[in-house]
């Protein structure tokens, strides 16, 4: 697992129990080396002090004396035996018979070697024994540093969870979300969260102004749009009066739209909640559309929802496919789950990663719009808590799903 994948808690106990072991083995092996220094120091010093002492005592009474010394000792190292035949003094830790020995030699008179012999075996079991002391020292200072790093990692680790998940609630519409008073400290995580915290008041702020204009744009547009609705009622008769008309109704309908938009957007909406057989109601809401739909049903299911807000979600996603899509439009019930496809270019691609947005249609072959359609069923769904996504056909086509609640009183 690389550290890319890694979450941040485990790079932060890897870095710290890295270290931790980096740092406790070369202290062990320091303290190593320098005990295994001190005693063969002191080894060779005591050799060497015997070794002045049993020449000293050679030479005056031509006697062998002192503990470990010998003369033409057979135990004695080759390389040691060379040295002192030379006419030189010396010392060497070697491995012998007798376990581990400190040696020294030197030469005497007649052309011998006298050398003594400085045990060394509970030296190096003091040796042994300082290592598995530094051993068990290593693992618990790197095990209690590993404990104190996951710990420091967990809590980091938890706050930013929090601040995360705060965040995506922010970016689901959720603006009045608030991560300062859930994440404590003064350290970089406080700081982000007050930096989070400042977007979501800046965004709360700027969409409620959208929403409070949109709103007043709708109201103040309603009453003249109504003038001009019933003006061009009183026109004579003809193809300019028709078109006319036309555009009227249409800057009506949008107007009714941005309307319904605003009441959505403030949450101001309440459902009335009913229970209904789904393939009839599916049924009464394409034949109120008046257009050309082949419904499939392979299991019905009565469910508890707005019937007239299932009407306009519907609605929009039939007329969406008409207007911007290509026939045949296919709707197929199954169970609490409604599918709406149609057989033209599909959904764009910034439609898919972002979800419908107003005013833009998004892709020239969907067509022209106001992108309003897609906005208001999305809107709707959410009022009656259903669920409603988008996604293309494998083949061709758009196709918009619509999943219902379960009904709470359902056997």
């Amino acid at each position: 697992m690389t550290l890319r994948r890694m979450t941040l808690r485990r790079q932060i106990a890897t870095a710290v129990a890295a270290i931790s072991v980096l740092v406790a083995v070369a202290v062990g092996l320091l303290v190593h080396q320098a005990m295994i220094r001190q005693h063969v120091d002191q080894a060779r010093a005591s050799a060497l002090s015997a070794l002045d002492s049993a020449l000293d005592t050679y030479g005056r009474s031509g006697e062998v004396a002192g503990r470990g010394a010998a003369l033409e000792d057979p135990a004695l190292p080759t390389s040691l035996r060379t040295l002192a035949h030379g006419g030189h003094q010396g010392s060497l830790l070697a491995a012998g018979p007798q376990g581990e020995s400190m040696w020294a030699a030197g030469p005497v008179q007649g052309g011998g070697v006298l050398s003594v012999r400085v045990d060394f075996t509970q030296d190096r079991q003091a040796i042994a024994d300082l290592d598995r002391i530094i051993l068990i020292a290593v693992v618990a200072s790197v095990f209690t540093t590993v404990l104190a790093g996951v710990l420091v990692a967990d809590r980091i680790s938890r706050r930013l969870r929090t601040a995360a998940t705060a965040a995506r609630s922010i970016a689901a519409g959720r603006t009045d979300t608030r991560i300062g008073e859930l994440v404590d400290g003064r350290d970089e995580v406080a700081d982000l969260a007050a930096a989070v915290d400042l977007m979501s008041r800046t965004l709360h702020r700027r969409l409620a102004d959208e929403q409070r204009f949109t709103a007043d744009v709708a109201h103040e547009l309603r009453t003249p749009v109504t003038g001009l609705v019933t003006a061009a009622e009183l026109l004579p008769p003809g193809r300019p009066t028709q078109l006319v008309q036309n555009r009227v109704q249409a800057l009506r309908s949008l107007v009714e739209d941005l309307l319904e938009v605003s009441r959505l957007d403030a949450d101001a909406e309440t459902p009335d909640l009913s229970a209904v057989p789904l393939e009839r109601a599916v049924r009464r809401t394409v034949t109120l559309t008046g257009l050309d739909v082949e419904v499939e049903v392979t299991a019905d299911q009565r469910v508890r929802t707005d019937l007239r807000r299932l009407d306009r979600i519907l609605g929009n996603l039939i007329l969406n496919a008409h207007r911007h899509g290509a026939a045949p439009v296919r709707l197929h019930v199954d169970g609490r789950r409604i599918t709406v496809r149609d057989h033209g270019p599909g959904y764009p691609d910034d439609l898919l990663r972002h979800g419908p947005q107003r005013f833009r249609t998004n892709a020239p072959e969907r067509g022209r719009g106001h992108g309003l359609g897609l906005t208001i069923a999305t809107g709707h769904a959410r009022v009656i808590g259903a669920t409603l996504t988008f996604t293309n056909h494998p083949t061709t086509g758009a196709v918009a799903t619509l999943t219902l609640p379960p009904d709470p009183d359902a056997p």
